[in-house]
């Protein structure tokens, strides 16, 4: 019989998540149902969101259950199928679980994919996948840039952030990315053609102000933000009137206590606003979505990078490197 190898929760974390929170188990693949298709999953995306659904509190998508194996998107290829339109051997991507194995249902959150269609299946998990759509409709969608205007982006040497960033630049917007570290910095200048970039690593509120202030002299008009904390509060010190700021992610905050803003007034000061979405928002344009993204990649016109580490057993190792600022790009996990 064939065993399925799962990274499971067992515990909630109280701040970073350490060993003790999950287990790896190996149980019986499951037997298909009508309508069900069963995915061996090469490829999972590890993201920031899956610390929030670790606890047990309200949000987009429930809670992942103890005892349950870790909820991430993945790529696979379809082992066996008693779903009509699904057939084994085919690639699909969606919502599963960090496991080898995922049943999935005809007419869910696990679709078919053209593998032929990309250089690496791998990209349907980041320029292709819900990394690539967060940038594009958090840029075209909620930011709107101008050419001439002033874009700022937290966690800019990411793999939203440096995608959105480059949105930004085709648009015609000056581009300034906050990033952590020299060597995140200079990527963001060579490899992704960011106009200035400020390095937020061992600085106060004060200090990292002065150093947006010096990169942005003439204002921000827009803000893609990721990371929250103190880096929000020195940003929002910098808005222009009518400043527009997309609330993408807070990851700064999420193995520890919300910070609680303190420049939020800075909203009311310059009639910004400040706006929250989910990729999911636009479940309904990831075709348009898609094929915009897919045209720029192919016109050289968009660069990304991929971080793959390899085997189920590295998971929490592999996912600690979100939080400790160790990916150089989309953070993915191989299983085969």
């Amino acid at each position: 019989m064939t065993l399925n190898r799962r990274f499971t929760l067992v515990a909630r974390p109280d701040g970073l998540p350490k060993p003790s929170d999950f287990a790896l188990v190996d149980e019986p693949v499951p037997e298909l149902a009508d309508g069900q298709f069963l995915v061996r999953n090469h490829y999972v995306s590890l993201d920031p969101a899956i610390r929030g659904w670790l606890d047990d509190a309200p949000s987009y998508l429930p809670p992942i259950e103890l005892g349950d194996a870790v909820r991430v998107s993945t790529v696979g290829q379809v082992e066996a199928s008693k779903a009509g339109s699904i057939k084994a051997g085919d690639w699909v991507m969606g919502l599963n679980k960090l496991e080898h194995y995922s049943v999935a249902a005809e007419g869910g959150f696990t679709y078919p994919i053209d593998a032929n269609a990309v250089p690496s299946v791998t990209n349907y998990l980041s320029v292709m996948g819900a990394v690539g759509l967060t940038a594009f409709f958090g840029v075209n969608d909620v930011l709107k840039p101008k050419a001439g205007e002033t874009f700022l982006i937290s966690g800019a040497a990411g793999a939203v952030g440096s995608i959105a960033g480059q949105l930004g630049k085709l648009a015609g917007a000056r581009v300034v990315g906050i990033a952590g570290g020299p060597e995140k910095c200079a990527r963001l200048l060579n490899d992704y053609g960011f106009d200035a970039a400020v390095d937020y690593r061992g600085k106060t509120v004060d200090q990292l102000s002065a150093a947006i202030g010096e990169a942005a002299p003439n204002g921000v008009d827009m803000v893609f933000e990721n990371v929250g904390g103190t880096v929000l509060d020195a940003t929002l010190l910098h808005l222009n009137r009518e400043a527009r700021v997309g609330l993408c992610g807070l990851i700064s905050e999420y193995n520890s206590e919300h910070y609680g803003t303190r420049n939020l007034w800075q909203l009311i000061v310059k009639s910004a606003r400040i706006q929250g979405f989910l990729v999911s928002d636009y479940l309904h344009r990831f075709p348009e979505g898609g094929a915009a993204m897919a045209k720029l990649v192919a016109e050289g016109k968009l660069r990304f990078d991929e971080h793959i580490e390899e085997g189920i057993d590295n998971a929490l190792p592999t996912f600690l490197k979100l939080f400790e600022g160790k990916n150089e790009g989309k953070l993915i996990l191989k299983l085969v």
